[in-house]
């Protein structure tokens, strides 16, 4: 599923039931029998008053292409949601949650042009080591937190 300009549903396809997407959702965070290039994560869904906002996806660890544009964390707002913070305490549980795994420092990226990610990036404290270009030629801004 995708929502606007990002992939909501990671790893969901239309094939799949939701109880075998979820339980394959419980093995990534495990680190069970990951396909190749997957890295043990945890996909979290954000919801404000039983509506679901976005979503933050948690790398564990850095594959290639993670340590390259990818980044530790991952996160997508709805668009009907954007502008109200909700971007800010997705990112900021998403590190919580890094570091009680004992992931620090935490590399998180977004294109260049996203001001608003940017933003939200630097509120939870990331530091910009500069900007690169992605694999498809599009230009990415690379944080630590």
């Amino acid at each position: 599923m995708r929502a606007d300009d990002f992939t909501f549903l990671l790893g969901y396809a239309d094939d799949t039931s939701f109880e075998d997407w979820l339980r394959s959702l419980s093995e990534i965070r495990e680190g069970k029998d990951l396909a190749a290039g997957m890295v043990r994560a945890a996909l979290l869904a954000a919801e404000v008053d039983g509506t679901l906002v976005g979503r933050v996806s948690v790398r564990f660890e850095l594959n290639e292409w993670l340590a390259r544009e990818g980044g530790h964390i991952g996160y997508g707002v709805l668009p009907g949601f954007r502008r109200r913070g909700y971007a800010t305490e997705m990112l900021r549980l998403g590190v919580e949650l890094a570091n009680a795994e004992g992931v620090s420092p935490l590399l998180v990226c977004c294109s260049d042009g996203n001001v608003g990610s940017a933003t939200v990036i630097e509120r939870c404290g990331g530091v910009l080591e500069g900007r690169a270009t992605a694999q498809d030629g599009t230009l990415i801004r690379r944080y630590w937190i």
